[in-house]
This record gives structure tokens, C-alpha cells and sequence, in this order.
């Protein structure tokens, strides 16, 4: 395996693991026994790469333990003992019978507009440091994109280590929300019954969110089984606050460190409900300075907005993306780009949408009730010339997922244009997004 030139990362990458819940989930297609369990890959130096075993069990914890912490182990439990994922989602690599790397692939689910994207993160990464630097990350990460495409993901999302994953075709695209102090808690009568969520909580829970992320462009949910790790982990806890016996609000909390308190994840039925779930935050603890994080246009959001510092961002956060096929994605996408094209009221039956990332290029054609099937092609140097859209590989993540919109990256990026202007910023326009992660990326 090719060495990579630089260390391998201590553990986590960062944000793991969540599906959408069983109603409107885009399940994967079937997967056939071969493909969902790999046979043995040989390495470089007697090393072999293979599905995990409940055998490995311990040396995986001591390894994410060693690597990460306590937690990192009791979260790859919960992935394994869980019956909607297994075994079959975590590789290791081994010396002998000595488990010396490791790490997990996890189905996701990313909606853009009203397209539910099939999506795969990669997470509880580790490698012994006796084995650093010999491709170890490399050979799982091929493992974990096989297998993300045979479970029918379209695309890879996930919170990482800074720079390190573009090494294996991941590009920064969707920008992490800002956490704001809060400088003075809403004033209130008595405290809000705010609790600990338990698992008869989770549908209320479930339902908030969905109110909360109904209002952007591109969301990703937690999942049933994701909810239920969530009320069992220890690197955040739960809450719910109630009145009347009905859950009107919930969030996240991190645990105290360094007196500072994160809470994420924020949502609530309306603003009263919102500026009592803060309050009652506040009370949880009194001697930790309280972080939130922004959910631009939310209820939350609207409702704690005196009480916060809006301090700008002291530098850029963002969300890995990886494209593995243009084509496909594009092909997904097609239902949203016509939307998108429609309401701009022009009509381009006839046409062809041309975009290309200059070692090849799409043609999507246009007809006069929805957008044809993409047609692949080779390289095209100059898309401007048939009034299509030039965009860098590295830059399409940012295009279809990101904040910019075709208009703000061709300012800020030369291998970013267009040749019609009005037609591209119909098609790519700036995006809002929400993602819930199991861990938290702050």
C-alpha cells in the first residue's frame, strides 16, 4: 500500500452515524453476500484487511480507547450490537490475529430539496501508532467506498481531521453552524421541567427536528437507531423538556469541560417553548459558560437571539463531501434541477445543461416536461463556448451542497465559470443546510 504523507488519524474522524427514520427512507438495494462480506484482502507485509468479528471485539475497544477515548469504544458497541447494522459494517486490518487498524462505514441519508440522497460516512477510525504510515488508512478507506457502493450510496459525507480526508477524494462543501455564547439567560418564572430523554421520547424528539430542519435546503436526520445509541452514549446527553406531560422542546448538552457547556441540536415547538428550554439549560448548569449552536431561522434560533453574542466565526468550519460518480448524482438530482428550472420561467426545451469539470464533461437534456438522462462525456476545456458551466472536481461538492451557489464560487474560485450566468444560478443557487451528527463537530 502507498505510504501517506502524513500520520494517520488518532481515531474518529468526527461526525458518525445517522439514517432517516423508516417513513420516506431511501433503503439501499440488496446487497449480495459477496459484496456485504468482502473476502480477505491481502496487504503489504503480512497484513490482511478484513470484516470485523465479535472476537475482535476487545481489541477494537482497547484500540479506540488508546486512540480516542472510553466513550469511542462503547459507541462501536452499540453499532455492531445493533440489528439494523452489525458486523458487516466495521473492517480491520490485522497482524496474525493482533487487530492493529480499524474503521466503520454507516448508512446516512442526505435530502437536497425534496431528494432523499442514499449516503455513507466513514467513522471510528484508529490505527496502533506502531503501525502509523504504512497505508493502513488508505486500504480501509477503499474498503469502506466498495462498500458504500454496493449499498447503493451516492455520496459520502462526514466531519474530519483538517485536510487529511481530501486525500481520499473528500472536499470541504457544507459549512458547520457557529456556536455563540450566551451572555444572559431569558428571565422566567421557576424552572421548566427539563429531563433526561428516555426512549418513548424519541418520537416527539423526531418530530421536532423535522420542524427544525424543514426550512433548509439540504438536511440530514438522525434515524431510529441512531436516536437509540444517541440515549445510550457519553459524549452527550438528551434532554426533553415538557408541559404538560408533552414534549415542547429538546436539545443536546456536552459535558462540562473546562466549564463550558455546548448546547446543539436545538428545537422546540415555538419561541416560548425555545426561550424555557433555554432556561432550563441554564439552571442544568449554573457555573459552565453556555455555547449554542446557531440554527439560522429556526425557532430557536428567532427566540434566543438577544440573549447570544453573534460573534463572527474566527475561522471556517465545514463538512467533508464526496462524489464518487458524477453521473449518478446528477441522474438523483434531475427531479430538483427541473424544479429549479421551471420556476426560473425560461424555457430551454431543446437545450442541453452542459457542465463540465474539464476532464469530462455531462449533458443533461431539456425537454419540455423534465430534464433527459445524463449523457457522460470526455474532456472539455471550454464549456463556455456551448454556454455551459466549468467547475473544478474538487469544487462540484461545494456547487450542489454548499452555501455559495454557483455565483459566489466563480468569485472566489478561477476554475469556477459559467457561460450563462442567469441559467447556472437558476440551476445552482446558495443552499442552508442542517446535519445532525452523532458526534458533535465542535
Amino acid at each position: 500500500m502507498d505510504n501517506l504523507p502524513c500520520a494517520e488519524p488518532a481515531a474518529r474522524p468526527g461526525g458518525k452515524i445517522q439514517w432517516t427514520r423508516s417513513s420516506g427512507r431511501c433503503k439501499s438495494p440488496t446487497v449480495s453476500l459477496a459484496a456485504a462480506f468482502p473476502a480477505p484482502v491481502p496487504l503489504a507485509d503480512g497484513l490482511v484487511l478484513r470484516q470485523a468479528r465479535s472476537a475482535d471485539l476487545g481489541q477494537i475497544s482497547a484500540l479506540l480507547t488508546d486512540r480516542g477515548d472510553s466513550a469511542d469504544a462503547l459507541d462501536h458497541r452499540l453499532v455492531v450490537a445493533d440489528p439494523e447494522v452489525g458486523w458487516s459494517a466495521c473492517a480491520v486490518v490485522v497482524d496474525g490475529e493482533r487487530v492493529v487498524s480499524t474503521a466503520t462505514l454507516l448508512d446516512e441519508e442526505v435530502r437536497v430539496g425534496g431528494i432523499r440522497l442514499p449516503a455513507g460516512q466513514v467513522e471510528l477510525v484508529a490505527t496502533d501508532r506502531e503501525y502509523e504510515g504504512r497505508g493502513l488508512v488508505r486500504a480501509l478507506m477503499r474498503w469502506a467506498h466498495d462498500r458504500s457502493a454496493a449499498r447503493g450510496h451516492v455520496v459520502q459525507v462526514m466531519i474530519g481531521i483538517p485536510y487529511f480526508y481530501r486525500l481520499f477524494g473528500y472536499e470541504y462543501a457544507i459549512d458547520i453552524p457557529s456556536a455563540l455564547t450566551v451572555h444572559t439567560p431569558p428571565a422566567g418564572e421557576g424552572t421548566p421541567a427539563l429531563r433526561v430523554a428516555r426512549p418513548a421520547d424519541i418520537a416527539a424528539m423526531a418530530a421536532l427536528q423535522d420542524m427544525a430542519q424543514d426550512r433548509f435546503d439540504v438536511a440530514m436526520p438522525h434515524s431510529a437507531a441512531c436516536w437509540r445509541w444517541l440515549l445510550d452514549h457519553q459524549a452527550s446527553t438528551s434532554w426533553v423538556l415538557e408541559r404538560a406531560g408533552t414534549v415542547i422542546a429538546t436539545g443536546r448538552t456536552t459535558p462540562p469541560d473546562d466549564d463550558e457547556v455546548l448546547v446543539a441540536e436545538a428545537a422546540a415547538a415555538n419561541e416560548a417553548a425555545a426561550r424555557d428550554l433555554l432556561s432550563a439549560v441554564v439552571a442544568q448548569f449554573p457555573r459552565s459558560e453556555l455555547k449554542v449552536v446557531h440554527r439560522a431561522g429556526s425557532v430557536t434560533a428567532t427566540a434566543w437571539q438577544e440573549f447570544l453574542d453573534h460573534e463572527p466565526r474566527k475561522r471556517a468550519e465545514q463538512y467533508y463531501v464526496r462524489i464518487p460518480d458524477v453521473a449518478v448524482l446528477l441522474d438523483r438530482l434531475r427531479p430538483l434541477l427541473w424544479q429549479r428550472l421551471d420556476a426560473a420561467g425560461t424555457d430551454r426545451t431543446g437545450d442541453d445543461i452542459v457542465i463540465s469539470t474539464f476532464g469530462a464533461h455531462y449533458r443533461i437534456p431539456v425537454g419540455a416536461d423534465g430534464l433527459g438522462e445524463v449523457v457522460t462525456g470526455g474532456p472539455m476545456q471550454r464549456p463556455g463556448s456551448v454556454k455551459g458551466i466549468g467547475v473544478a472536481p474538487d469544487h462540484l461538492p461545494a456547487l450542489l451542497f454548499g452555501p455559495h451557489g454557483i455565483e459566489g464560487l466563480t468569485r472566489i474560485r478561477p476554475d469556477v465559470y459559467t457561460g450563462e450566468e442567469e441559467l447556472f444560478q437558476a440551476l445552482f443557487p446558495p443552499l442552508t443546510a442542517d446535519l445532525l451528527s452523532y458526534y458533535l463537530p465542535y
